[in-house]
């Protein structure tokens, strides 16, 4: 598997010590490590690492399950390792998106296994889900529902086939986390699911009933994606 860049969220400085030796050996870096949310998301504003093992017991008034719906928000896969197993504790876990849930003590075994596992679900879904917030919720949009997406100032629109989001992110920004395969600009402020274009003119491109502006910049590249799809 891909090297990964890990971040450990950990407030025992012996299990921090063991995390890492295993990290190592498998040939993963270390990207940093804290023992606070506040700390941890001070950190998370230079870095941004491919997961994030999260202890639930952390420093401070906030806790691991605190952090991870900061890193929900922020698209931030991470896994819980934790002692922690009581039904309180499961169910402010299920408001949560883990890759995986390692009870302590764990194995070296178990603890590669999981991140191997985590980082293959974690790549098998980035493709087809788009994780956004908008109007102060969490929503996980499958991309095949995706018709086209706007730019708006610093904000972008996504239209749906059943709905439309206004997210506080660029067109640059989301279009870095969409599948390249299936989406391609039509216009400068446009970005399209070419897998839901029904039509194309000299100067449009048709979604259903809605005409997408095309411009001349990116009409050639546009029209030669469609064609090989």
């Amino acid at each position: 598997m891909k090297h990964l860049n890990i971040y450990i969220a950990e407030d025992e400085p012996i299990i921090v010590a063991t995390i890492e030796t295993i990290l190592l050996k498998m040939g993963h870096t270390i990207c940093g490590e804290a023992d606070s949310v506040v700390d941890i998301k001070q950190d998370l504003t230079k870095i941004k690492p491919d997961l994030v093992l999260v202890d639930i017991n952390l420093e401070g008034n906030e806790d691991g399950i605190d952090l991870a719906k900061h890193l929900d928000l922020k698209s931030i896969p991470y896994i819980f390792l934790t002692s922690q197993t009581d039904p309180e504790t499961i169910a402010r876990v299920k408001t949560t998106s883990p890759l995986g849930y390692v009870v302590k003590p764990f194995t070296e075994a178990s603890l590669q296994s999981n991140i191997e596992i985590a980082w293959h679900t974690y790549q098998s879904t980035e493709k087809e889900y788009l994780l956004i917030k908008s109007n102060g919720r969490l929503h996980k949009v499958d991309q095949s529902t995706i018709k086209y997406l706007k730019a708006f100032d610093n904000y972008c629109y996504i239209f749906t086939t059943s709905t439309s989001y206004l997210v506080p992110h660029t067109l640059k920004h989301i279009s870095g986390k969409l599948n390249s395969d299936f989406f391609i600009k039509s216009h400068r402020s446009y970005l399209i699911n070419i897998r839901m274009v029904t039509g194309i003119s000299s100067d449009s491109v048709l979604i259903d009933k809605e005409e997408i502006p095309l411009s001349t910049k990116n009409k050639e590249l546009f029209t030669l994606k469609l064609t090989n799809w």
